[in-house]
């Protein structure tokens, strides 16, 4: 059975993603609010925030908070888990290449490489362009990606085995180092309520880009990179880093 890509995810994104640290990325988030904010920020916006886990939190922790998915049922996790937990967050159904807001917000984030979901480097300028947009003067702009040489030494074209007591997931990888291009084939085994178990297929790609051209994006769009670092210590990028974090801030 096949289903439009994150319906299916939706149900065992959690689950997925239960090694995430997501205290230590808000506190990573708020450490460089200290270092490079000009005062701290209060209305935040979490672009590509899927079940609203990190965007929850720092509501928690006293933001204001706006979270945009493009996912509804992503978005429908977060806000009853908002609403349990007893937070007024406001969850938006929009594209992030295209998204509209009410008003300006203080500082932007976007974690666990939803840029690299953006498989065009024109979709990769337009979404920078919005977050400019919405970004008040001297605002933040925080955001992480998946290197090349993680899309070419770790993903290649591996295959993984995820698994927990309600969820099987195989994944493919295809790779193309010429394009950057990268296809993920997802078979899920899902746990129904009724006990029985459902077979799902989904297809997902993600982009490697370069930090050369992240930067030249970001300058298109009026930003000034404040730092590139490879992890929540401060490490400074590498050519062999997993991840790279962009902290920029709106000229």
């Amino acid at each position: 059975m096949s289903s439009p890509a994150y319906s299916v995810l939706a149900s065992c994104y959690d689950a997925m993603m239960e090694d995430v640290d997501y205290p230590a990325w808000a506190d990573f988030y708020e450490a460089q609010f200290a270092r490079f904010a000009d005062k701290k920020p209060t209305m935040i916006l979490d672009l590509g925030c899927g079940t609203g886990t990190l965007t929850n939190l720092l509501a928690g922790r006293g933001y204001d908070m706006i979270g945009v998915d493009l996912s509804g049922e992503m978005l429908a996790r977060a806000s009853s888990a908002a609403l349990a937990a007893g937070k007024n967050v406001l969850y938006l159904e929009q594209d992030m290449r295209a998204f509209d807001l009410y008003g300006t917000v203080d500082a932007v984030v976007c974690s666990l490489d939803g840029i690299n979901y953006l498989t065009k480097k024109e979709d990769v300028a337009r979404c920078f362009a919005r977050v400019h947009t919405f970004l008040n003067d001297g605002g933040l702009f925080l955001f992480d990606v998946n290197t090349p040489w993680k899309f070419e030494h770790i993903f290649g074209d591996e295959s993984y085995i995820l698994e927990d007591e309600t969820t099987y997931l195989g994944w493919q990888n295809q790779y193309n180092k010429k394009t950057g291009l990268c296809r993920f084939y997802l078979t899920f085994f899902c746990e129904t309520a009724s006990g029985l178990w459902e077979r799902f297929e989904e297809v997902q790609s993600e982009r490697a880009y370069s930090d050369r051209v992240l930067r030249g994006l970001l300058a298109q769009a009026g930003f000034d990179v404040l730092d590139i670092v490879s992890d929540f210590d401060g490490t400074p990028a590498g050519k062999e880093d997993e991840r790279h974090y962009f902290i920029c801030k709106k000229i």
